[in-house]
């Protein structure tokens, strides 16, 4: 069995740092049925709570069938894979997320000047989430330096609702 050098294990920590940075807003903005699936390849396996979607295309369908989101991110651990090339990788993220068109703030001031809820209602409430990629090395990317972050693609996602 192959250890994983320090500077795998450094280059997996800048790599997940990156992708959370980038995937998430992605997901959030307007444009996310173009944007997101740059991020995954036509062989990307994704499971989105139960609901299996496979490839970038089909990705992009379903991103236009639901609803608006904005996630907050608590917290990502990343674990690169051992006997792998770049190395792979496997980022595991919990948060909240919020579905609808009223994604903006939960609470309001009221006339008192104290916070209350905004909305009772069921869209704009966060919800619990726990997605798990595993990323690869681009194969379409220039090689890169040994030490090096390179450029990588999603190969596997699952995400399910927690609560």
């Amino acid at each position: 069995m192959t250890t994983l050098a320090k500077a795998d294990i450094e280059i997996s920590a800048q790599a997940a740092r990156a992708f959370v940075q980038l995937y998430y807003p992605a997901y959030d903005s307007a444009g996310r049925d173009e944007d997101v699936p740059k991020f995954y390849r036509s062989y990307s396996s994704i499971l989105w709570n139960g609901n299996p979607v496979t490839g970038a295309d089909a990705l992009k369908d379903f991103l236009k069938g639901i609803p608006t989101t904005a996630h907050e991110v608590l917290t990502y651990d990343c674990h690169p894979i051992p006997n792998t090339k770049g190395p792979s990788l496997m980022i595991s993220v919990s948060g909240t997320v919020r579905h609808g068109p009223d994604t903006g703030p939960l609470y309001v001031t009221g006339p008192n000047g104290k916070e209350k809820p905004k909305s009772k209602t069921v869209d704009g409430q966060p919800r619990v989430f726990s997605q798990t990629f595993v990323l690869v090395p681009d194969p379409d990317a220039p090689a890169v330096e040994p030490g090096k972050l390179g450029k990588y693609v999603v190969s596997a996602d699952s995400f399910r609702f927690v609560g």
